[in-house]
């Protein structure tokens, strides 16, 4: 009876490891219908697909509006942006009017509140941005690829200039305003602009003021935020033509604007600016006219760079800065003019090719705001965008001739100087300038 009792249980575990067995199988035939997103939605997927170079796509609508989109980027940026609607473009009575304007962006317009505008975007998890200098005015969002073309409408609204709106903005700019002019790299920045092309030009006057009035704020915005000239860039479009369409349907009631000739280049000056302030340092830069390719200009900065000298572009200039206590004031524009004398050699320049090359490069994986920019600014200089291999060809092109002809032309120019803070021992224009001649 004692072996039969053992056997019995020998069985009866057989049967419930047979019986385990085949619901294990079971499941286990029944599971590979389904992967772990059908199971379990929301999970990564565990064999995700390989990234893609970026093919870019470029369109001109009838009305003059430019569509750049690319297809990597996994997130959305769309920018809208006006060339014309910089402060170099106000004229004397609309000075401050490009700030104002960059402060109304997103408000009332078009038959919409600022806060049906703020919800729509805020709904579709965009995140809104506005930007503005002197060269133009970007308006634009991050969202979903799948929100990015209904939202376009919003970013060119037919603004209502409602009085609140208008006060807000106001207000906004005049305290960018405030801030900028307490800080002093901020100035000597914009007393640098004046030195290059004068202080009362359209490009030398200041991009920091309040003092535009309601009628300039809306005089400028008529005529230079229109789509005629603009340039719309998008990341992460899976489909251009699709895109493109929506984009000519959403826009079709937005201001066109007259076709306008591109604008004639800012006539370079040279000359001095000095704002005496006791800052306890003595802040110095130096600036030349510099080559109109962007991609020459930032070799020349890098080359500048590795003469040990912290160098920077902006459009059309180049040029270096230093920061020094006081006791070294004297002896600051020594060593700025010794930074740009000398022509780099052929190592020197291959150096500086492959840093700004990198920069660039780089720049189009900084992230989808930061790619559209680099999509924008490429269209606006040559017509197109093509892309990160066209972008290295670009630079790989640059010869050490091309890099000693931009030496001497800039070395040529008259050099322009600004001065701000503790300033009393720093020599003057006409001794900085005496070097270069």
């Amino acid at each position: 009876h004692r072996h039969q009792g053992l056997l019995a249980k020998m069985l009866s575990r057989t049967v419930l490891a047979t019986r385990a067995a085949a619901a294990s199988t079971g499941k286990r035939e029944f599971s590979a219908l389904f992967t772990a997103v059908d199971e379990f939605p929301g999970v990564p997927s565990s064999t995700p697909t390989a990234t893609k170079a970026s093919s870019p796509s470029v369109s001109t609508l009838p009305n003059g509006l430019t569509v750049v989109t690319e297809d990597a980027s996994s997130t959305s940026t769309v920018t809208l942006t006006f060339p014309n609607a910089g402060s170099s473009s106000e004229s004397v009575a609309e000075q401050g009017a490009a700030l104002a304007n960059k402060c109304l962006a997103f408000k009332s317009g078009s038959g919409l509140s600022s806060l049906l505008i703020l919800r729509n975007l805020e709904e579709d998890g965009a995140a809104p941005f506005a930007t503005a200098d002197r060269h133009g005015a970007t308006v634009g969002y991050t969202a979903a690829p799948d929100k990015a073309a209904r939202l376009v409408p919003l970013l060119a609204t037919t603004c209502a200039f409602e009085p609140w709106d208008v006060k807000d903005a106001k207000t906004i700019a005049g305290e960018e305003a405030k801030a900028a002019n307490s800080s002093v790299l901020s100035v000597l920045t914009e007393q640098l602009y004046g030195a290059a092309y004068g202080a009362q030009t359209a490009v030398g006057r200041s991009y920091y003021s309040d003092a535009a009035s309601s009628s300039a704020i809306k005089s400028f915005r008529e005529k230079a935020y229109v789509l005629n000239g603009a340039v719309l860039s998008a990341t992460g479009v899976a489909d251009h033509g699709a895109f493109v369409r929506s984009v000519e349907e959403g826009l079709s009631e937005s201001a066109v604007g007259e076709a306008s000739s591109a604008a004639a280049a800012a006539a370079y000056m040279g000359g001095e600016a000095r704002i005496s302030a006791p800052v306890g340092e003595a802040h110095v830069a130096l600036a030349f006219e510099g080559p109109k390719s962007t991609a020459l200009l930032n070799v020349v900065k890098q080359c500048l760079t590795l003469s040990g000298a912290s160098a920077f572009t902006a459009p059309a200039l180049v040029g270096v800065y230093a920061g020094v206590p006081v006791a070294s004031a004297s002896t600051v524009a020594d060593s700025l003019s010794a930074a740009v004398t000398t022509i780099p050699s052929n190592d020197v320049v291959e150096r500086a090719k492959a840093m700004a090359k990198a920069e660039a490069v780089f720049a189009l994986d900084g992230g989808s705001q930061s790619l559209a920019g680099a999509m924008t600014s490429s269209v606006l200089e040559t017509g197109s965008f093509g892309g990160a291999a066209q972008l290295a060809a670009s630079y790989d092109a640059i010869t050490p001739k091309d890099v000693a002809a931009a030496y001497t032309a800039m070395l040529k120019s008259t050099p322009s100087m600004a001065a701000v803070g503790d300033i009393a021992a720093v020599p003057y224009h006409a001794t900085v300038a005496s070097r270069f001649s």
